[in-house]
Formats: structure tokens, C-alpha cells, sequence
């Protein structure tokens, strides 16, 4: 299991918001499940 640095989980969660990127096309360009992103997303909306 790969462990994804807090740096790069906001990278990812940022591109998604500000960006609009897809979770599909994110997964794809990380190598992390859509549902990974989809926690880290919901993770940082229940911080803000």
C-alpha cells in the first residue's frame, strides 16, 4: 500500500476543487482509487 504525503493528498484535493478536474482523471494521473480521493475531499471539507 502506498502512502501518499499530506502535500500531495491537498495537490490532489486542490486540482479537484479550484481546477475541476475529474476524481477519474486524478486517479488516473496519481495511481490513487477515485474513493481515496473522494476521502481526502471529504477529509478536508469536514477541516475547513
Amino acid at each position: 500500500m502506498t502512502q501518499y504525503t499530506d502535500a500531495t493528498r491537498k495537490k490532489v484535493v486542490r486540482q479537484h476543487i479550484q481546477d475541476g478536474r475529474t476524481l477519474k482523471s486524478l486517479a488516473a494521473e496519481y495511481g490513487v482509487s477515485v474513493a481515496s480521493i473522494s476521502n481526502w475531499i471529504r477529509a478536508y471539507r469536514e477541516e475547513c
